[in-house]
């Protein structure tokens, strides 16, 4: 009988459990056996650790990644009539969040090489409606939080960054999430740091921040039957957060073996017709995705699907082309990076688990049929 190929997808949550399998189970125990769900010691140590891993003062954990830029935007003061900049490239929760609080999101262009925020362009969107930025740290690399930054303080803008896919990446000695204003995560299982299931948090250097933020997670209260406003239902379970104390030990290992997949990508790539992310100077990437760029993503995902390789697509539609957005009237070309990127980005296996095995097997399952793919761009 010929050899059947093992499937590599694009993610394997279930190889990371088992891998930490007996602690993980012995954590979910001790909540059940305490029966403290809805809030708990898990929770507060949890927010504990990850303010200290990130680098920050305080951190308040909330339902999931979406909440945590609302909630953000709200705890500052932002809403109807305000505009908040940020980019169409990236998962829809971005812009979701500032049209939940009556703002509305204006969207600037990214860097070709980066696909990250183009910092050039922000004040070309500054008005006198605009409150704050959102800078998008996408596929496991920081923006220049440099440029960035120094454009807001001359500004007087807060800086929110989404660090939904950059948990433990820096920009030079800085963690995501410790720069700005406020950073916000997402623990969406496939993240990085994932729970089991959604689950998002805040950090920032601004402790009297995190506790605003807090009792609008909570009803708007900070004591029993007591609110100050109207707030929301969006709190992190026990079980959540010690599932996540569990994982947070071992994310700076697996984030080196994400780098370590994405050395061996850049390495034997090169030469193959595919147009390879750059990682900007400063920038130490965790890699939550391992992004090429092809011409024709479809036909390189149908190749890969035929030797059993998982691939993605991170994200085919911008988001001022989604019929959500339809209100904002951009016209098409008005971000033509951002069109372009969108219409050729292509996702490779990269989850820590991955051996050297799998990773030549992806290779040679690109192998050199893809010298189509090179842009003319």
């Amino acid at each position: 009988m010929p050899d059947v190929l093992k499937p590599i997808p694009l993610l394997n949550l279930f190889e990371q459990y088992e891998s930490i399998k007996s602690e993980v189970d012995a954590a979910i125990s001790d909540v059940i056996k305490s029966s403290s769900f809805v809030g708990g010691d898990q929770i507060r140590f949890f927010e504990d650790e990850f303010a200290r891993y990130c680098d920050a003062r305080a951190c308040v954990g909330v339902a999931n990644g979406t909440d945590a830029l609302y909630l953000t935007l709200r705890a500052m003061g932002i809403g109807s009539g305000d505009e908040v900049i940020t980019v169409s490239h990236t998962f829809i929760a971005t812009a979701e969040a500032i049209s939940l609080t009556g703002a509305k999101p204006v969207f600037i262009d990214i860097k070709e090489d980066t696909m990250l925020m183009d910092p050039a362009l922000i004040e070309t969107a500054v008005t006198k409606k605009t409150k704050a930025i959102i800078p998008v740290h996408l596929y496991g690399q920081t923006c220049d939080m440099d440029a960035i930054l120094h454009i807001a303080r001359r500004h007087n803008l807060k800086v929110i960054e989404d660090s939904a896919q950059a948990h433990g990446a820096y920009w030079k000695d800085k963690r995501a999430g410790s720069m700005g204003d406020a950073g916000c995560f997402s623990f969406y299982p496939g993240k990085n740091l994932g729970a089991f299931g959604d689950a998002g948090g805040i950090v920032s250097q601004d402790a009297e921040l995190i506790e605003s933020i807090r009792t609008l997670a909570n009803h708007g209260s900070f004591e029993k039957y007591t609110h100050l406003m109207e707030g929301v239902n969006s709190r992190l379970d026990n079980l959540q957060a010690a599932v996540l104390r569990v994982k947070l030990k071992r994310l700076d290992a697996w984030n080196e073996r994400r780098r370590s997949h994405a050395q061996f990508y850049m390495e034997r790539l090169t030469n193959s017709g595919l147009e390879l992310q750059t990682v900007a100077s400063g920038a130490v990437p965790v890699w939550h995705q391992f992004v090429v760029r092809v011409d024709d993503p479809n036909r390189l995902r149908h190749q890969l699907e035929q030797q059993k390789v998982g691939t993605g697509i991170h994200y085919p539609i911008p988001l001022h082309e989604q019929p959500a957005y339809k209100h904002l009237g951009i016209t098409a070309g008005s971000l033509p990076v951002t069109e372009r990127v969108a219409r050729r980005v292509l996702s490779l296996p990269v989850y820590p688990e991955l051996e050297v095995s799998d990773l030549e097997r992806v290779v040679r399952a690109i192998g050199p049929s893809v010298s189509y793919a090179i842009s003319s761009t």
